[in-house]
């Protein structure tokens, strides 16, 4: 089964992490796991003053630290996994990767903001949800192994 795992740093985003190596374990996987971090874009305003250079390294800092948790997790379970950053809209994007990707399920985590929060703010989550082609599984809360 191939499984794609939205990440984006958050205490959230290591309980999905927990739920995919548990998944692993249980169906006995070999597929690497596809890791995916989408950053938003900078305002426009703020990446010319940053510059190519400047905005490429403020992405791949923000990338390296929400994947590094989620890295040595995987790591330590000896378990595969491939890295996908990238920067745009973070739902549109990790559909699109899980197309290319062709994967099975989509696992990420939620931060329980509330249905108020997220109808004014957006939700990744609830986009993915509404747009994904695969089953999503939304990890809620502390997940153990």
């Amino acid at each position: 089964m191939r499984i794609a795992l939205a990440v984006d740093g958050s205490k959230s985003s290591s309980a999905a992490a927990r739920h995919v190596l548990a998944l692993q374990r249980a169906l006995s996987s070999n597929d690497p796991v596809v890791l995916i971090y989408v950053d938003e874009p900078l305002l426009q305003a703020v990446a010319i003053k940053l510059g190519v250079a400047g905005t490429q390294r403020y992405h791949e800092e923000n990338a390296t630290h929400a994947l590094r948790n989620v890295r040595a997790a995987f790591k330590r379970a000896g378990v595969e996994y491939r890295e996908r950053m990238l920067f745009g809209d973070p739902a549109a994007m990790i559909g699109e990767i899980v197309k290319k990707e062709r994967c099975d399920l989509v696992v990420m985590g939620s931060h329980g903001r509330g249905a108020m929060k997220s109808l004014f703010l957006g939700s990744v989550t609830m986009k993915v949800i509404a747009q994904s082609k695969v089953p999503v599984t939304v990890v809620r809360g502390r997940v153990t192994d």
